[in-house]
């Protein structure tokens, strides 16, 4: 099981890294429900400059917790963009369309894709542990699998 003191000096060092803090006010908490499905999240109080990053101390998903950690603080780095396009989107579709849930689901994979791809290349240039977590993907069906059980149309 995770620990505070094992992973705050983690989420600082990263904090300053990114340029979060002294700006923002981040706290950590961990999260001991063996439930819950994520490895991390973050909640993200603009007004106040206020975040806090949740980490799953009981069942992490991913290997890597530094590699988590500057993935949610990415998250908080990208925000105004987030809040930005959310807006957009609310105002310019029907609520509960189909074209309101396409631009959903394609900002929010391409925001992920972002916020990924932006912590991988900053783990690999300045983390202390540069090895990728693979955890959610081995849980992934395997290319052959995906195509079990399809008819074949020859």
């Amino acid at each position: 099981m995770l620990t505070h003191a094992e992973i705050m000096p983690i989420l600082e060092r990263w904090s300053s890294k990114l340029r979060i803090t002294p700006a923002w006010d981040v706290k950590l908490e961990l999260v001991a429900d063996p439930d819950w499905r994520k490895t991390g999240d973050i909640k993200i109080d603009c007004t106040d400059k206020k975040a806090i990053v949740l980490i799953n101390a009981a069942n992490p998903k991913q290997e890597n917790i530094e590699e988590v950690i500057a993935h949610e603080l990415f998250h908080l780095k990208m925000y105004p963009l987030d809040q930005v396009t959310e807006s957009l989107i609310l105002a310019s579709f029907e609520e509960g369309s189909k074209a309101q849930d396409f631009a959903y689901n394609q900002f929010f994979t391409a925001l992920e894709q972002t916020v990924e791809e932006l912590t991988k290349c900053f783990l690999l240039d300045a983390g202390e542990n540069r090895e990728l977590s693979f955890g959610r993907c081995a849980k992934e069906k395997s290319f052959n699998e995906l195509f079990d059980g399809l008819k074949n149309f020859e």
